[in-house]
This record gives structure tokens, sequence and C-alpha cells, in this order.
């Protein structure tokens, strides 16, 4: 009985806290529609928000391909600590919420979890892409190429800073190995 009420009490805390950090942000709007079969292909990451699992990464790609059992097929590639190191690929899934217009996703590359994965910018011939969450810990700039034009790379800051996210924490990618 003891260890449910604590299991009770630490439930409640953390949706008191996920709660008190959904209110630190306006609600984060994404893009009104994806097409999700033009979304598929590779992707290049242009800048992103250090994350642990991406430390010492270099030449960062991603692919997408739709599957026959209605999820997404995701690979992640990197070259761990310098552009010329071997490639390291991480594995997962990631499946489209509901109603979203097919801009949320939860992306999964470790049973049980998933995070999100929402598509807040998207260029009309989907040559690039920006992807965050709505508690702005995740940012990703992306674009079919492994070089962008440094004019359009400012504008999307500009829209991204809008959106609440602090584009002073952006780090651009090392593309080296593709040139």
């Amino acid at each position: 009985m003891k260890a449910l009420i604590v299991m009770t009490l630490a439930g409640i805390w953390v949706a008191a806290v996920a709660a008190r950090a959904d209110e630190k942000y306006p609600p984060l709007e994404t893009v009104p529609q994806v097409d999700l079969v033009r979304y598929m292909g590779k992707w290049y990451e242009i800048a992103a928000f250090p994350q642990r699992f991406q430390k010492g990464c270099h030449c960062t790609t991603a692919e997408y391909e739709m599957t026959d059992k209605g999820y997404v097929r995701v690979i992640n590639t990197c070259r761990k600590d310098g552009p010329q190191s071997k490639v390291k690929a991480a594995k997962g899934k990631a499946f489209v919420v509901e109603g979203s217009g097919n801009a949320k996703l939860r992306v999964q590359f470790f049973w049980p979890f998933r995070g999100d994965y929402w598509i807040i910018d998207l260029a009309r011939d989907y040559s690039f892409a920006v992807v965050g969450d709505k508690t702005r810990k995740y940012l990703w700039i992306l674009s079919r190429t492994s070089r962008m034009d440094e004019v359009l790379y400012q504008e999307i800051l500009a829209r991204v800073k809008d959106k609440g996210f602090d584009i002073g924490r952006l780090q651009k990618c090392d593309q080296s190995c593709f040139d």
C-alpha cells in the first residue's frame, strides 16, 4: 500500500511539473499538413540543439521510409568523433499522431520510450524542414542537401525564434564529409 501511495504521489508530481513546463511556453504550432510520401527520403542535419545522444556527431543524416505496417522507418546516421570516422546508425520507428495532419509524430528508438517529433516549418517544395517539440528542448533544421543557403538559414532562425526557441543554443552540423 505504501508503495502504491508513493507511486501515485510521484505520478501527480510528474504531471504537475509537465503542466508547469507547458505553461512556460505558448502552444507550439506545427505546419497544417504534411504529405508523408514527399517527406520520405534522406535529410541532412544543418543545425540542432545539442543532445547527449548526438554528442560527437558529424555528417548527420536522417532517412525516412513508409512501411506497409503504417509507421515510418527511421534511420539516423552520423560519423562519431570526426567527418572521416566510421558511420554509426540508430534505427527507430515513427508513428503519426492522429488528427495532426501528419505534422506530429511520436518517434521510438528504444521501446517503450517515444518522443515528440513535430514539424514546425516546412518548405513548399520539401527542400527543408524544422522539427521540434512543445517543450522547446529539441530542435533540428533539416535540408535535402548537405548545405543550406545562409539567407534561408537566417530566415528560418527568425521564424524559430518567434516560436519561442532559444536560437543561441543551435549548433551547426559539420557536413564536410559530403563535400
